[in-house]
């Protein structure tokens, strides 16, 4: 199957549930859904074209909104799906039940971003260390290091 005719498919098949779609290159397609269509966007992919592979799940802080990327793939083709979820409600669904090797990446999302992951089947930290301070999210664009002090052991303070 060509690019123009899987997209085609993938546009058919979402029914108005893709926002866009995107074909920069050769065998690599953004696909945009809203929040609510993330779940049935990533299950049609895996039972209906094979997507079965989640290579990785990125978050980028745009300011208002978060936007997230689940990046899919076969053995020929890539798809991103992205979707937008605003800042000051930042909850999207699991994809967990459907691809069961997103857990890590949710998991690293809620403690990087501070988003919530709903149905997420273990929500416990996961990169962070113990003690982190609650609210602070190093990958927000809001949020400020502030070094530790330093102690050196058997040394000064």
């Amino acid at each position: 199957m060509t690019d123009d005719e899987l997209i085609e498919k993938i546009r058919k098949d979402l029914a108005g549930q893709a926002l866009e779609v995107l074909h920069p290159d050769r065998r690599r397609i953004f696909l945009k859904v809203a929040p609510e269509a993330l779940v049935s966007a990533v299950r049609l992919l895996r039972d209906a074209y094979g997507f079965t592979h989640l290579s990785t799940i990125s978050g980028v802080d745009k300011g208002e909104t978060f936007e997230i990327l689940y990046h899919l793939a076969t053995t020929d083709t890539t798809v991103h799906v992205r979707t937008e979820i605003p800042k000051s409600h930042p909850h999207v669904e699991s994809i967990t039940p459907i691809i069961p090797g997103a857990i890590l990446y949710e998991r690293e999302l809620q403690d990087m971003f501070g988003l919530s992951i709903d149905h997420i089947p273990d929500p416990r930290p996961l990169v962070l260390p113990d003690g982190w301070p609650a609210g602070n999210y190093p990958l927000r664009k809001d949020w400020k290091f502030e070094r530790p002090e330093e102690i050196i052991p058997g040394g000064k303070s």
